[in-house]
């Protein structure tokens, strides 16, 4: 007889063994997809009042590059900025269609299968020709709309955003985890997370566009961040799990956090507006997703703490409009196999992943996660495997878990406050492969990328509520590749297949002080002739 596992911190690591992928035996998914259950890709609430949002024209201003040297003057809280920050962020950026009547929506924020099991919300005092009133607003993206869920008194608004910044917005990002266990089944809830990070890196550069900072506020608990979205009111394998909240202000400006007691003092009972639609007819049980999400959504410690700004080297600026680059995104499906990175571009993207400074800011507490690479076509660089140590505090760890036939040695040319390692040179190409799934993506581009979180000191440190923390940092620093990719005149994707323990012997790993989470590989784009790109709110002229 099987005894249930009831510890917080047991569930989560007996979820992420039980969820590994093996080349003889990947995770326990349904093994085909049951199109009558795909759930449907954008949640409305029937009755809610909506508000239109505007669809603003692109600016040339501010530069995509000139974002991480410093942000622009703050634009004013107005329809404009809201408008201009969600559709920058959440939004839908295009469809694609191979025939008429097949078609599907890609999004600002990727997603794993492009299934977006993530939902936004904004809490939003008045906003001048906007919003008449505070409330607390679902983003549809289908619309760009935003639907009431709950009205706000002025006092409740107050009370609310009390020490911090004015003026403010916060908003909230959940998860609906079905829609990805309808294809992925029990690795899902991993793919949920990676989302999420990809979400906050997301709106951290839409904010950054109007001169405003987006961080997550990491001392409020998760019941009560529910009670503040109205998903504490949903239930059954629909339901929505609510993952973070972000403050937006201007950037510059500090705020003192209530901290988790007046968080929940302050969460008024909210009368909330509309239903749920419904996503699916029929749903699949996955068990271990409920019980990985309430395990991980335990009060443990909170992770505010700030580390420290690393110097970056933005080098010139490219010219680039910031808001083209963020809309023009899209996750690459193949690539060519002869697509170079320059060297300069390479060094300059990873600088821009390093903590403290824009956008890794975003997410709150200690950094944990480096990068392991795998170097294929970058120009007048040793192909093999490297090593980004994201934070000085990984470096002993590190190199107490990787193999000891690693060199350790610096690259050519490499900046000096860059702390990037060759490991080994090497033809790096048949092994990225491998452990991507046998995926050629990964051995085709101009590198792929291993992301190494500092799997035991975090759990021991925050708890099981530390263990979703660690795949949004994955995602925020997968969103700074998607960007840097298009930046570069190439294009990346994120990689949720991968075979977690052979990763690790590659690196000589042999226990969980390090752990892969999530995958990327970025280079030249192969493109399907077939499918046709439609602008992404033609159909709504057409209703």
């Amino acid at each position: 007889m099987n005894t249930p596992v009831t510890d917080p911190l047991d569930v989560v690591r007996r979820y992420h063994t039980r969820t590994k992928h093996h080349p003889q035996r990947y995770a326990a998914s349904l093994g085909y997809l049951d199109w009558a259950t795909q759930p449907d890709p954008f949640r409305r609430f029937d009755g809610a009042p909506t508000i239109a949002l505007p669809h603003p024209p692109l600016r040339a201003a501010p530069s995509y590059d000139s974002l991480f040297a410093a942000p622009p003057a703050p634009a004013p809280l107005d329809a404009d900025a809201v408008g201009r920050l969600l559709y920058h962020s959440l939004a839908l950026s295009a469809w694609k269609q191979v025939a008429p009547g097949q078609a599907w929506s890609l999004r600002i924020n990727p997603s794993s299968g492009a299934l977006h099991p993530t939902e936004g919300y904004v809490v939003s005092g008045a906003v001048p020709g906007l919003i008449d009133a505070p409330g607390v607003f679902h983003y549809a993206p289908y619309t760009h709309a935003l639907e009431r869920r709950a009205a706000l008194t002025e006092a409740q608004w107050q009370a609310l955003t009390a020490g911090l910044p004015q003026p403010c917005l916060l908003m909230g990002l959940s998860s609906i985890h079905w829609r990805e266990a309808w294809k992925y089944g029990e690795r899902a809830w991993r793919y949920c997370q990676h989302d999420v990070g990809h979400a906050i890196g997301a709106i951290a550069f839409a904010a950054r566009t109007l001169g405003w900072q987006a961080r997550v506020i990491d001392t409020i608990a998760d019941a009560d961040l529910a009670r503040l979205l109205g998903t504490d009111r949903q239930d059954g394998p629909e339901a929505e799990q609510a993952d973070c909240l972000l403050l937006l202000a201007p950037a510059g400006t500090a705020a003192t956090d209530p901290g988790t007691e007046v968080w929940r003092a302050r969460i008024p009972a909210l009368d909330l507006l509309g239903t749920p639609r419904r996503l699916s007819h029929d749903h699949h049980p996955w068990p271990i997703i409920d019980e990985v999400a309430a395990a991980a959504a335990t009060p443990g410690p909170t992770l505010d703490t700030p580390s420290a700004a690393a110097r970056i080297d933005t080098g010139p600026d490219r010219g680039h409009g910031a808001e083209q680059r963020i809309r023009q995104r899209r996750s690459a499906v193949d690539m060519d196999g002869t697509s170079p990175l320059g060297r300069t571009d390479f060094y300059r993207l990873l600088a821009r992943t390093l903590p403290g400074a824009f956008p890794a800011a975003a997410l709150a507490g200690p950094p944990r996660v480096s990068l392991a690479l795998m170097v294929h076509r970058v120009t007048d660089l040793t192909p093999g495997f490297y090593l980004l140590v994201r934070d000085p505090a990984h470096a002993a760890s590190l190199r107490a878990a990787l193999s000891d036939e690693f060199v350790w040695e610096t690259p050519e040319d490499c900046p000096a406050d860059l702390p990037l390692y060759r490991l080994i040179a090497d033809d790096a190409r048949r092994a990225a492969q491998t452990v991507s799934c046998q995926q050629a993506i990964a051995s085709d581009g101009a590198f792929a990328v291993g992301l190494l979180a500092e799997f035991d000191a975090a759990l021991a440190a925050g708890g099981a509520r530390a263990y979703p923390r660690l795949f949004r940092e994955t995602g925020l620093i997968g969103q700074v590749l998607y960007l840097e990719a298009e930046a570069a005149g190439l294009r990346g994707t994120g990689i949720g297949c991968f075979f977690d323990d052979l990763m690790h012997a590659l690196m000589g790993i042999t226990d969980t002080t390090w752990q892969s989470l999530y995958h990327f590989t970025l280079g030249g784009p192969v493109d399907d002739d077939r499918l046709q790109t439609l602008p992404p709110y033609a159909h709504l002229d057409r209703e």
